[in-house]
C-alpha cells in the first residue's frame, strides 16, 4: 500500500511540475525538443508516462506565454527556450531551497 501510494503521490507532483521541467531540460539542451521528446525523457527520468495530450497542451500554453518557441523540423514541430523562459528556469532554480520548505510546511 505504502508503494502504491507513494507511486501516485510521484506522479502528481511530476505532473503539476512539467512546465518547470521542460524548460529545465531545454535549457541544458544543445539541441531542441519535439513533444515525442518530452515524453520520453519524462518516462526514462521518472518512469512514469505523461499522455500526448498533456504535453502537447502543456508545449503550446508556454509557447503562448512565450516561455519556449516552436518550430517545424521535417514533419515534427520542436520547441526551444526563449529569453523569457531562461529567466523563468532561474528564477526557479534559484528558490528551489524556498520551494522546497514550502513543500515540507505543506506536509507538517
Amino acid at each position: 500500500m505504502e508503494r502504491e501510494i507513494f507511486n501516485k503521490m510521484h506522479g502528481r507532483i511530476v505532473k503539476s511540475l512539467l512546465n518547470a521541467i521542460v524548460l529545465a531540460k531545454l535549457r541544458e539542451r544543445d539541441s531542441p525538443m519535439s513533444g515525442y521528446d518530452v515524453i520520453t525523457f519524462i518516462h526514462k527520468k521518472f518512469h512514469i508516462w505523461v499522455s500526448l495530450g498533456t504535453v502537447y497542451h502543456l508545449l503550446y500554453c508556454m509557447e503562448r506565454d512565450g516561455l519556449i518557441k516552436g518550430s517545424l523540423s521535417g514533419r515534427k514541430r520542436v520547441y526551444v527556450l526563449t529569453e523569457k523562459g531562461e529567466e523563468t528556469i532561474k528564477v526557479i532554480l534559484n528558490a528551489y531551497e524556498k520551494i522546497v520548505s514550502f513543500v515540507a510546511n505543506l506536509l507538517k
